[in-house]
């Protein structure tokens, strides 16, 4: 075998020149046995014949070799190595030529030699780019779209397999690809030929690779893909059909147009449907599908039209199938079914609808299950639908009184942030009813929580909604007893810090608190504020001139409160406030000019 290779490779070396066509034939046809027998070693004598510098004359549109010179390309370049000398050899412009010929054997073998020279080879890829071959591949399927001959779909399938292997994880090349117009050209591809499946899934994969490109969703968003992937998802028995739609359909799926548009076209029915063939499974792919399922549905739901026409007033089938999920023994099932009424929570209507209707107990069952080394994203996913829940404000008393603070103040002990940050934003939202906030304010377990969190600097999120929460105690309550716990767990140093914050709301919520502090428990906190440096920093909030009125303004109000205490007020002369009092009664703002007014009497009449 070896040595009929060689005198072949010797005898094409010659007739490639004489170019005599029956005797270069039967060299080709050698070649090609040789191949198919063991084509790694094949292409390596190819490689050292020097014989592919040869190919580049045999690729002309007359000669009656040209396929088999193509197919001989797309063979050997099935080998990585292969594919640089390839393009050294000057393959890739006459190849490209080529698809400018009528003869379908010879689009076929030159689509397969351009397609294996692009497959993972940068090389490859800017040669074919550079010789335009993109875009005659492309007008070559608009053309062929709706011819539906078996040998017509066998070149449209290589053709797409083509243009997969050019753009594969090149942001660029597909980005050139969607310019040319190529995705309503695949969805209707997909459309014409959904009975042929390897053309079916060379579409897929295809679609899978443009989509993850935020510029494609638009295009996308203009053709019918939603109901031809869905109609496709209705016909699929087999998993691994199934699987390769979903992953075209999570990426598609971020985009609220499209999620609206496989809402129409029936896609939650299929998920429903899924969910519920599965739930009983412990086989590994059904366990797959499930979550696949069910977080594709959470997805859809993230989208408001899509949410509200699945809602539908809260009478939905859909809404109503999801509400099962969370009593539900499986725990995907159960952090799917919480995240979704996450998702519904998103407007005041919904929110008040479900609370009426029994929700908030559901939740609470369900963190009730998971309280003892439960499931964290469950927790985390009951405690986010709870804090949506409790935004509306006819909505807080009600669920103060369905127990919400008892059943989250089990989570205290999370050591997990994402659970710490619900938890927080929850109680936050619950505690605008002086009545609420004060029996929280007063207990010392969750103040003392709060102060520690308040320490997160790993984690900003929990830090910042302690420092809140902290802050909307002493606010909300107004109580000397909520301040005095608040005090002697540690907690005025932190609230000083957060008026410093980057966040003008943060800021001016702790001012605020600060404040009510003064007002109230000057004595009790009289050392901790010296100690958090309070005065001084007062001084720089108002002298800074990117302050916000109202933090001016606030910070004046605290001044005037400060003056109560002997130490505080001794620290504000030393500062010279006057000086930068006095400038701000000229302040655009009026609150703010008046506010410096008063506050100048005040330092002067008490220096």
């Amino acid at each position: 075998m070896a040595d009929n290779l060689s005198e072949t490779l010797k005898k094409l070396k010659i007739t490639a020149v004489e170019r005599t066509e029956d005797s270069l034939e039967g060299c080709l046809d050698c070649l090609l046995q040789a191949l198919a027998q063991n084509n790694m070693e094949t292409s390596e004598k190819i490689q050292g014949s020097g014989i592919l510098q040869l190919f580049a004359n045999l690729l002309t549109p007359q000669s009656s070799c040209t396929a088999k010179v193509a197919n001989i390309i797309a063979e050997v370049a099935k080998n990585e190595f292969m594919r640089i000398p390839c393009v050294d050899a000057g393959l890739i412009s006459p190849l490209v030529q080529l698809l400018n010929s009528k003869d379908q054997e010879v689009l076929l073998q030159t689509g397969r030699a351009l397609g294996n020279v692009c497959y993972d080879s940068h090389e490859g890829r800017s040669a074919v780019d550079q010789a335009g071959g993109a875009q005659i591949v492309i007008d070559h399927l608009r053309s062929l779209c709706s011819i539906t001959d078996p040998a017509n779909e066998k070149l449209l399938t290589v053709f797409c397999g083509m243009l997969m292997n050019y753009s594969n994880e090149n942001d660029s090349l597909q980005a050139q690809l969607i310019n040319m117009g190529v995705i309503p050209t695949l969805v209707k591809l997909l459309g014409i030929h959904c009975q042929n499946a390897a053309l079916t899934e060379m579409c897929l994969v295809a679609f899978g690779n443009l989509a993850e490109l935020e510029s494609s969703k638009e295009q996308f968003a203009s053709t019918n893909i939603a109901e031809e992937l869905v109609k496709l998802f209705k016909k699929q028995i087999e998993h691994d059909k199934r699987e390769m739609i979903f992953e075209v359909l999570a990426p598609l799926a971020e985009n609220d147009a499209i999620k609206l548009q496989l809402v129409e076209a029936g896609l939650v029915e299929c998920l429903l449907e899924i969910v519920q063939q599965k739930v009983d499974s412990d086989k590994e792919d059904d366990i797959a599908e499930l979550k696949t399922a069910s977080d594709l549905m959470v997805l859809l739901l993230l989208g408001d039209e899509s949410m509200q026409k699945l809602f539908e007033g809260g009478k939905g089938n859909v809404f109503q199938k999801v509400l099962c999920w969370i009593p539900s023994n499986n725990h995907q099932l159960q952090l799917a079914g919480a995240l979704a009424i996450a998702n519904f929570a998103r407007n005041d209507g919904n929110c008040i609808h479900m609370v009426d209707n029994g929700i908030v107990e559901k939740l609470m069952d369900l963190l009730d299950r998971h309280v003892e080394d439960g499931n964290v994203t469950v927790q985390h996913a009951a405690l986010s639908a709870l804090r949506n829940l409790a935004i509306p404000v006819v909505n807080k008393a009600k669920m103060l009184s369905a127990g919400v603070t008892e059943a989250v103040l089990k989570f205290l002990k999370s050591e997990m942030p994402p659970v710490q940050f619900k938890l927080l934003g929850t109680l936050r939202m619950l505690i605008d009813a002086q009545e609420a906030a004060e029996q929280l304010g007063k207990n010392v377990k969750l103040v003392e929580r709060l102060v520690e969190w308040c320490e997160a600097k790993d984690h900003a999120g929990v830090m910042g909604e302690s420092n809140r929460l902290l802050s909307a105690l002493i606010r909300h309550s107004k109580s000397k007893d909520v301040i005095k716990t608040i005090v002697q767990s540690g907690g005025i140093k932190h609230l000083v810090t957060m008026a410093t914050s980057e966040h003008v709301i943060m800021q001016n919520e702790a001012l605020v608190a600060l404040a009510l502090i003064a007002a109230l428990e000057l004595g009790t906190a009289e050392k901790d504020l010296e100690s958090a440096k309070l005065v001084q920093i007062l001084h720089r909030l108002l002298a800074d001139e990117r302050s916000a009125p109202e933090i001016k303004y606030n910070s004046m109000v605290l001044i005037c409160a400060l003056m109560g205490s002997e130490s505080l007020h001794k620290e504000v002369q030393d500062l010279a406030f006057l000086d930068v009092v006095s400038k701000l009664r000229n302040h655009e703002n009026k609150s703010v000019a008046q506010q410096a007014s008063l506050t100048e009497q005040r330092l002067t009449v008490e220096s």
